[in-house]
């Protein structure tokens, strides 16, 4: 009992642990070289040298480009809690999002409205784009006049590059004419973001960049370790916690637990798709065992690594799965453009090499190569709709190869002969 409770009280200490993006990032924050060190000296130059700063923080989606800055902003709050624009005890950031405010008018307006909110003043509705810049540059100045640093988060940064970017063109002129404290802080997962924006535009851009890549091995254990180990100076019970850190490591040693990692590095190494991982892992462990598990980490990848056209595969009929193969030599003989009745050719062929017993008549074929284009393993190549004929329609795989040779293979009713032709 006493370990089955000290499980529970572990289990609700790493699912918090995995709903805190500051505690997950914190290790990947200690090198002089990390982005949470480049941007924290970005944006305490402003507060410090009451000077203003622009960058982009750029890379794929789930890399932590938001929670390293929001870690950032944490930080530099405790710092320098008199100097850092503030609003109800947290820091203040202006914050807009490409896909909510991309129209350059509506954008402007959510400025003044956070400010608005922020300098408890009244906000009007009906001010013009004009209006609305002339207030947010009259408000910069008299932040910079009391010291005070005001971040601008563009979050979706791309989308704001569409159209004639008046906004961005007088964000950043504002921040260049005026004695202000602000940071501009844009976020993308293009990696090109900064080659779309104008000439007037980038002229007034710093041209900084932060590049956020997704942890290699080495920091996916770091990970790992920092999330998982427990603390053995808590109210958990210190014999428990050690045991569960020597079997947790222990586990990390194992080449079966280093295939499952290598796993998970093929299929999407971001830290969001590691939590997801961890949080399946952890939710799966046994409090009777009170320890994670291989099994754990193992079902958490599978259903991780869910692949709903393999799934289709698996309740496919051995007639549909000729069809598929058939579909899969055609490509393989490089033709681009084929339709049923093609395929039918390729079926008989097979029939007439290797005279199997799986064959059946053109009507039949005709109903089984319906189902696999309702299943979405198939699709039309033309964009005729119901004009032409189904048999005569050029159609296309919606599947690799390497997924039908592994679908074939998993198959459990799988003839022989078609394994052999789809390798």
């Amino acid at each position: 009992m006493v370990n089955r409770n000290a499980a529970e009280k572990a289990l609700n200490l790493i699912r918090s642990r995995l709903c805190n993006p500051n505690f997950i990032f914190r290790p990947l924050c200690d090198s002089p070289d990390s982005n949470y060190s480049k941007l924290k000296f970005i944006v305490s130059s402003s507060v410090t040298e009451a000077c203003n700063n622009s960058v982009l923080l750029l890379g794929p989606r789930g890399t932590g480009k938001v929670a390293v800055l929001e870690l950032v902003l944490e930080d530099l709050l405790l710092e320098y809690p008199d100097m850092i624009t503030l609003s109800g005890g947290v820091v203040f950031q202006i914050r807009l999002n490409g896909l909510l405010h991309s129209d350059d008018n509506s954008a402007l307006k959510e400025i003044a409205r956070q400010l608005c909110v922020e300098h408890q003043l009244v906000f009007s509705k009906m001010a013009s784009f004009d209006d609305n810049s002339e207030f947010m540059i009259a408000m910069l100045r008299e932040c910079g006049l009391a010291h005070k640093t005001v971040v601008f988060v563009l979050d979706e940064f791309d989308l704001f590059t569409q159209g004639k970017q008046r906004l961005l063109y007088a964000l950043l002129d504002a921040m260049q004419s005026v004695t202000s404290q602000a940071v501009f802080i844009g976020v993308s997962c293009r990696l090109d973001a900064d080659q779309l924006l104008e000439k007037r535009v980038k002229s007034r851009f710093s041209h900084r960049k932060l590049l956020f890549l997704p942890p290699s091995e080495e920091e996916i254990y770091r990970l790992l370790d920092h999330v998982l180990s427990l603390p053995v100076d808590s109210n958990l019970p210190h014999d428990y916690a050690m045991e569960f850190n020597a079997k947790l490591h222990s586990m990390f040693s194992d080449e079966r637990f280093r295939q499952i990692i290598d796993s998970f590095m093929n299929f999407s190494p971001t830290v969001r798709h590691l939590v997801k991982f961890l949080f399946r892992a952890v939710s799966d462990m046994d409090l009777k065992l009170s320890n994670l598990s291989f099994e754990n980490f193992k079902s958490a990848i599978s259903s991780l690594q869910r692949q709903p056209k393999m799934e289709c595969l698996r309740d496919c009929s051995i007639l549909e799965l000729y069809i598929l193969v058939c579909m899969k030599r055609l490509e393989v003989k490089e033709q681009n453009s084929y339709s049923f009745s093609a395929v039918m050719k390729e079926y008989k062929s097979i029939h007439d090499s290797f005279q199997t017993s799986d064959y059946y008549s053109q009507d039949v074929c005709l109903r089984a190569f319906e189902h696999i284009l309702q299943r979405g393993l198939v699709c039309f190549a033309d964009g005729r709709g119901r004009i032409q004929s189904t048999e005569f329609r050029p159609v296309k795989l919606l599947i690799s190869f390497a997924e039908l040779s592994q679908g074939l293979k998993a198959h459990h009713l799988c003839p022989a002969i078609l394994q052999k032709l789809a390798a």
